[in-house]
């Protein structure tokens, strides 16, 4: 369906065109009309499946960037992470641009220096935050939430696993209880239940879990079967054989993704790790120039690579296997996006070979079988 179906004004469809945005995804399609008419929202949608834009253009349609607010705010978004607060920041910055509105967006997180946050809140009309932090400024009375008009809660379900499950009942009694509410997550657990319960008003519910397997369609998956201590030249040679360029490398823990990044620097591969041991700056940075093409191979672990959104990502590598079946079209749906193809490899184990049965048992799609006992190794 084209975005011009939706009820957004001529200047979002204008923003949109310029973007060569005509198409919108299904939840757009059926989130848009719904928050336009005020409506709560329960989407059930996967990382990659365009939620992001479903609530953005409705907030930018209707954010009054004229109203004094000064330490309050009208539209707030949660987040898990940090690179996902940027990122969604970046967004709501990048049609702002294109509307020539004067509005204010401001992403707030911890891991940095509260004060300059602090002293950036006044009259912000879009905050974008994590949980801890937006707590630290409430009780800092550098903010309030009593005129919260809209609550976006951003993959509540990896808010839930990452911890933040008190401090969200906390926030929730900061708001108003007529403001709109929009959540979505990739499951529809028990605790994502009883938010909703407690939360929402007769939401209009969305259901996009089938999405994120049909997604994989347009993912090339090749597992290569290898014994552990051939991984490493295993993964340099087809870097260097194949002239990868942006490669995203999950590993099992942050000690292993900066062990893969050192051997491949050494062998003169521009790589880098990103994990939630690296400072914000170094984090953001890397993720910068990764999405540009300065950074050949970025190796990350599962939490930080969902943080990680580029249209035309080519390649993404399993050095180490997921611990889930869900986990793993996590991870190789960020390649194939955007109609575009895209490689997801995985180099197995004897050790891993029973659980990749079973990864590929669920997934229900062809995964290439290479023996790589066949490859010539030296010198990688």
């Amino acid at each position: 369906m084209s975005f011009s179906n939706l009820g957004l004004s001529w200047a979002l469809l204008e923003a949109l065109d310029t973007n060569n945005l005509k198409e919108a995804y299904p939840i757009q399609k059926e989130a848009i009309p719904a928050i336009l008419k005020g409506r709560d929202i329960l989407g059930i949608a996967p990382t990659g499946s365009g939620k992001t834009m479903a609530y953005v253009l409705p907030i930018l349609m209707n954010v009054n960037a004229n109203k004094s607010k000064n330490r309050q705010v009208e539209n707030l978004v949660l987040v898990p992470t940090r690179e996902l607060a940027n990122q969604v920041r970046d967004v709501f910055e990048r049609f702002k641009i294109l509307l020539q509105q004067r509005m204010k967006t401001l992403a707030v997180f911890g891991g940095v220096a509260i004060n300059p946050q602090m002293q950036a809140l006044r009259n912000v009309d879009i905050l974008v935050a994590t949980p801890g932090r937006l707590l630290e400024l409430v009780e800092s009375n550098a903010l309030k939430l009593d005129h919260v008009d809209v609550l976006v809660l951003d993959e509540a379900d990896k808010m839930l696993n990452l911890g933040f499950k008190e401090e969200m009942k906390k926030v929730f009694g900061l708001l108003p209880k007529d403001c709109q509410t929009l959540l979505f997550s990739a499951t529809l657990s028990s605790d994502i239940s009883s938010f909703r319960d407690g939360l929402l008003r007769d939401p209009v519910v969305i259901k996009l879990v089938e999405e994120e397997e049909k997604d994989i369609e347009l993912i090339d998956q090749v597992a290569y079967f290898v014994n552990q201590d051939k991984k490493g030249p295993l993964l340099r040679y087809l870097i260097k054989e194949k002239e990868m360029q942006q490669v995203l490398i999950f590993a099992s823990s942050a000690y292993q993704a900066e062990h893969i990044a050192d051997k491949l620097r050494r062998k003169a591969i521009h790589a880098t790790a990103m994990h939630g041991k690296k400072s914000q700056g170094a984090r953001t940075e890397n993720l910068r120039k990764f999405k540009t093409g300065k950074l050949r191979v970025l190796v990350a672990t599962d939490l930080l690579g969902r943080g990680i959104d580029i249209e035309f990502l080519p390649y993404v590598i399993n050095y180490d296997l997921p611990r889930s079946p869900k986990d793993y079209i996590h991870r190789i749906g960020r390649t194939g996006r955007a109609e575009s193809p895209g490689q997801a490899i995985s180099l197995v184990s004897p050790e891993e070979e029973a659980h990749f049965k079973v990864i590929q048992k669920k997934t229900g799609k062809w995964v290439t079988r290479i023996e790589a006992e066949s490859i010539d190794l030296k010198g990688f």
